[in-house]
């Protein structure tokens, strides 16, 4: 999930899409430079078993010199072949 965050902040695409799971995976992610990534908050990480987890967490920004605003979410992640990917959220 943090890795993750850190390629929202250094708009790293690749990165991304890498990291996202194949049967989810957009073609691309439209990552906006006007927008300024503020801070990651982790609320409660749960895994079920060794292979799926879910983590909620809020993610602040700004857009341009806009308010902040805030982003919570809960996702849920799958591990294969050993390494975390990123299902989907809500």
């Amino acid at each position: 999930m943090r890795s993750r965050y850190a390629a929202f902040v250094m708009m790293n695409e690749p990165y991304l899409l890498a990291t996202w799971h194949a049967g989810k995976r957009p073609k691309s992610v439209q990552l906006d430079r006007a927008t300024k990534w503020l801070g990651l908050k982790i609320i409660s990480a749960a895994f079920a078993g060794d292979d799926a987890g879910e983590v909620e967490f809020i993610a602040r920004f700004r857009v341009g010199g806009g308010s902040a605003s805030r982003l919570h979410e809960r996702s849920r992640f799958v591990r294969e072949a050993g390494r975390w990917y990123y299902v989907d959220g809500a």
